[in-house]
This record gives structure tokens, C-alpha cells and sequence, in this order.
């Protein structure tokens, strides 16, 4: 079977911004998910992890220029689906602030910090 595709090689200081754009998704969805931590300090190794998991579910979504319509890269990759109800299942806690209309300060600690 022989395998036919283009092969894009970039020069020392060239960016590719499709690369670029998805490690800034990473990082951004990474300090999303440490910013609700309540740690000031977090290990290496929880580090690691949170990363892991950011790229493990950004893979589970089918991309819209990806090389399939309806499977996403993990599906493509490792044969298996994600069951939105058995994974994707979250729990919320709602906060609930009465406001009284004034120009006080309107802020809170945040939590764990």
C-alpha cells in the first residue's frame, strides 16, 4: 500500500499557524482548568496530566478541516468512541450574589486563594 501526501518542511524561523493556533488553544484551555484549582503551587506531574487531559479531549471533537466529517482524530486513531453520557458528564455549583444596585465594590475573594 503506498501512501501518497504532500509533505510541508519549514525553514528555521518559518511558523506554521495552524500549529501555532492549536498550542495556543492548549494553553489557553490549560490555565483555564489551573485557574479553577484551589493550589497556589501545582506539581510537575499535575502539570503533565492537565495537559494530557486538555489534547485527550480536544481530540475527542470531530475537527471541521479534519480528514473526516463525523470522526474525530481519538476515534480515527485508537478505534474507540466517547459515550456522552457515561464521559461527559459534569457537575456544577451555582453561586448566587443579591445585588443591590449601588456603586459599592463589586467583588468577591475567589475561591480557595
Amino acid at each position: 500500500m503506498e501512501l501518497q501526501g504532500n509533505v510541508n518542511i519549514t525553514g528555521r524561523d518559518e511558523h506554521i499557524l495552524e500549529i501555532e493556533i492549536y498550542i495556543r488553544t492548549v494553553n489557553e484551555t490549560a490555565r483555564a482548568i489551573i485557574g479553577t484549582l484551589p493550589f497556589d503551587i501545582l506539581p510537575h506531574r499535575m502539570i503533565v496530566e492537565i495537559i494530557y487531559n486538555t489534547i485527550f479531549w480536544l481530540n475527542c471533537i470531530p475537527h471541521k478541516q479534519g480528514i473526516h466529517p463525523t470522526l474525530s482524530p481519538h476515534t480515527i486513531i485508537t478505534g474507540s468512541k466517547i459515550d456522552y453520557n457515561k464521559h461527559c458528564r459534569l457537575q456544577f455549583r451555582h453561586m448566587h450574589r443579591f445585588t443591590n444596585n449601588t456603586t459599592t465594590q463589586y467583588s468577591h475573594k475567589c475561591l480557595g486563594k
